[in-house]
């Protein structure tokens, strides 16, 4: 292997730039394509006209994608092959997704998510969940700009800002002149562009091991292959329990009720294309995936021998895949161009689709409501939101430098709001009798809790026996090589973290696995709103919600062998079959009598006891 410095070609500049170009080409052929369709229905979402095909490949790489590319191979090597079974989290996030989520906000013909939680709850817990995913996603649209330019700015000298304005530039070109449309075709080319990237790592490391099967024998040696542990202790880093069903919520709340992936299903022409989309965007979530784990057990097998971090050659994991990368291809130009291409390619889909669906958001959730413009007018201010949009993500993506490892510090900011959401949208759909004071307090205290343990585990470290990092050598690595000492020439383990000696009786709680941030946020949040809610006489009011913004969850196919008594004391007064009318009355035990259409206005007032039958003693 060649230690020696390594820089891009021209070709590996041409690469990159074709790839920039085809996705700003994108954007501006569908600005003028659909330049007589000036309306915000056909900017945001598509029309209503997308197929499965396209939307599946978008849903693929709209999250994790540069995260994945470079995050997910440097896993492999450090801890080694438990991720995979992050393969079963999809399984359960695909399923649930398509029989429970998308089929209630398809139906409701929304624009943005957050329209449901003023339907169901009220406009204070509307604004709240719109607030809490802008946070969140500005945040890790930070992690996805600036981490992969600095990994590649560290290992090839390319230029770090350039490349951080270079992809905010053209992810606001595209995303503002082409709209949803233009995304999602962008991503769909942009898929292509990741599978190519992993696709020639894979054959190329193969040829240089001499094949997969030296490779394979290489990591077993190393202790990389390792798939059987099923530890139920919540501390240890990964075991196959808490990245199924941990991962499983991770994925739920970004593909169920994140605006960003929603935004795609109600761009679909119905609902079946819709739960098309996301069985299929399973299929490509797994291949990616699985492409990511076999480029790390390369990684591993290339440097067995040398450890480039322990060598000193490389200061971050995230490093070690571009580097490999210019080591293997250095006599191929135009391949490393298209790895960059590759991890880029995550980069702009990622933060296409979060400018698109905050610019949806913003419109709908706090314009609309205020202001009674023309629909022409909607559109020209939704582009502007995604320039604004994509310039402040670009202004917090120097905020990430110090969050560490980038899969862990991407999935524990996604897990810190993503589990709060995902248990107040689910407060929402599947409990009747939960009203608005138990969906505020509840996904409050679900938000404390996650950030509670969060700082905490940055004060307290877990012990390193829950680390389960493994071992390096740098037992072949070239003496004369002048950044190094020959003492560093040993096999070494890596430092773990120092841990506290007087660490207080909660420290235990600190080391939560991060991959159980979702399930620890989704679990405070139903558990404390429903009690609230018990508290605050959410079940009288249970009656008296539309059943379009519950679904039957005990009517299910799956559950057609239980006693219709049961299943009906389960719907807790919500009568499902009204739905298939087009005008339903509803009535609260008081005798309140409206049509569901102007219950559903959120201009609709009531008095004080007829509000408090609909919604609980009290309501915002």
């Amino acid at each position: 292997m060649d230690f020696s410095p390594k820089t891009f070609t021209v070709a590996d500049y041409v690469v990159f730039a074709l790839m920039l170009l085809v996705s700003t080409a994108i954007g501006i052929f569908y600005a003028i394509k659909d330049r007589k369709k000036q309306n915000t229905e056909e900017f945001l979402l598509g029309g209503r006209s997308m197929s499965a095909y396209p939307v599946a490949f978008s849903l693929s790489v709209g999250f994790m994608s540069a995260v994945l590319v470079l995050g997910t191979p440097s896993e492999v090597y450090r801890y080694g092959t438990m991720y995979i079974w992050i393969l079963l989290s999809f399984v359960l996030m695909s399923t649930v997704t398509a029989e429970i989520y998308i089929p209630t906000f398809y139906n409701m013909q929304l624009t943005s998510v957050y329209e449901y939680l003023e339907k169901r709850f009220s406009r204070l817990i509307r604004i709240e969940g719109t607030l809490l995913y802008m946070l969140q996603t500005v945040l890790y649209i930070g992690i996805v700009i600036y981490a992969p330019a600095l990994a590649l700015n560290a290992v090839t000298g390319f230029n770090l800002w350039a490349a951080v304005v270079s992809t905010g530039i053209v992810c606001i070109v595209y995303s503002s002149l082409g709209g949803l449309k233009a995304v999602i075709w962008t991503d769909a080319i942009q898929a292509i562009i990741m599978l190519a990237g992993f696709l020639s790592i894979i054959i190329r490391g193969s040829v240089v091991m001499g094949g997969f099967e030296n490779i394979w024998n290489k990591c077993l040696e190393g202790g990389r292959l390792e798939l059987w542990k099923f530890d139920v202790d919540p501390r240890e880093r990964h075991t196959a329990w808490n990245i199924s069903f941990g991962a499983g919520f991770l994925f739920m709340a970004l593909y169920a009720v994140n605006q960003g992936q929603v935004q795609r299903y109600l761009s679909c022409r119905s609902v079946k294309e819709a739960k098309k989309s996301i069985m299929l965007n399973n299929i490509g979530l797994t291949v990616l995936n699985v492409f990511a784990v076999m480029c790390g057990l390369i990684l591993y097998a290339y440097y067995q021998d040398c450890d480039p971090i322990s060598f000193g050659v490389l200061q971050k994991p995230d490093q070690l895949l571009p580097y490999l990368v210019l080591d293997i291809f250095q006599n191929y130009p135009g391949m490393p161009g298209l790895f960059i291409a590759c991890v880029y390619s995550g980069s702009l889909s990622t933060v296409s689709t979060a400018i698109t669906a905050m610019a949806s958001v913003t419109v709908e959730d706090f314009v609309k409501p205020y202001f009674n413009w023309e629909d022409k007018t909607f559109t020209w201010v939704s582009r502007g939101l995604v320039v604004f949009y994509g310039g402040v993500c670009m202004l917090f993506a120097y905020l990430t430098s110090t969050l560490g490892h980038l899969l862990q510090a991407a999935i524990s900011v996604l897990g810190l709001v993503g589990g709060p959401l995902l248990g107040l949208y689910t407060l929402g759909i599947i409990f009747p009798f939960a009203n608005s004071w138990g969906a505020f307090v509840g996904t409050n205290a679900g938000l404390a809790a996650a950030i509670w343990v969060f700082i905490g585990s940055r004060n307290y470290q877990p012990s390193p026996d829950f680390l389960d990092e493994l071992s390096y050598s740098t037992a072949m690595c070239p003496g004369n090589f002048t950044n190094i000492t020959t003492a560093a020439l040993t096999t070494t383990l890596p430092s773990p973290p120092q841990t506290q000696d007087n660490a207080p009786p909660e420290a235990d709680l600190y080391g939560l696995s991060y991959m159980l941030y979702t399930v620890w946020g989704f679990c405070w949040t139903v558990g404390v709103g429903l009690l609230v809610s018990g508290i605050t006489c959410g079940w009288y009011g249970r009656k008296g919600v539309d059943p379009r913004l519950i679904y039957p969850f005990f009517d299910h196919w799956v559950f057609k062998c239980l006693p219709e008594s049961f299943k009906k004391a389960m719907r807790c007064g919500v009568q499902h079959d009204d739905e298939k009318k087009d005008d339903v009355e509803l009535y609260s035990v008081t005798g309140l009598k409206e049509n569901r259409a102007t219950y559903l206005n959120p201009e609709f007032k009531c008095d004080k006891t007829e509000q408090a039958d609909i919604n609980g003693c009290s309501n915002f």
